[in-house]
């Protein structure tokens, strides 16, 4: 199955509970670049003046952002962002640590220009102790992700993301 080509289409894949998994961890720490395009979301999905959507609790905020069918694209890929730093940072920690790319709990210490083209052998060998461990899907949205983050870098993902 071919990766979606953008973070929206990707977000429309995921099941709701993802959906709320991955707006919760986005109102722990709302990126400041994307707050507004969140709060104009919950604006537009619940037809609230911007001042009651700011004032919305965290848990009410990630609820109706859950909801949202079609957000930006810089908002999506923020989410999915989310929900890979929150409920699937193990996912992954295990694939950098399996592919040896240097990491604090899940976060690239070098910076992206700095760091090569992952190898094809070393990709498949992330991928297989990733899907020995967590659901196929989980597996594909991160490397979906991933390819969608950094297209050049993570392009073995994308060439043959679960077959040898």
């Amino acid at each position: 199955m071919a990766f979606e080509t953008t973070a929206a289409r990707l977000w429309k894949r995921l099941n709701p509970d993802e959906r709320t998994a991955a707006a919760e961890a986005f109102w722990k720490e709302p990126p400041q670049e994307l707050l507004s395009a969140a709060v104009g979301a919950v604006v537009k999905a619940r037809r609230l003046r911007p001042q009651v959507a700011r004032a919305l609790p965290p848990e009410a905020l990630a609820r109706i952002l859950a909801g949202v069918h079609d957000p930006s694209e810089p908002l999506a890929a923020g989410l999915l962002v989310g929900l890979h730093l929150g409920a699937r940072r193990p996912l992954l920690v295990a694939f950098l640590d399996a592919v040896g790319l240097a990491h604090e709990d899940g976060l690239l210490k070098d910076e992206p220009a700095s760091v090569a083209s992952v190898e094809r052998e070393v990709a498949l060998r992330g991928r297989s102790a990733l899907l020995a461990a967590h659901p196929a899907e989980q597996v594909r949205a991160y490397f979906n992700t991933l390819w969608l983050q950094d297209p050049e870098r993570w392009a073995v993902l994308a060439e043959a993301p679960f077959s040898d």
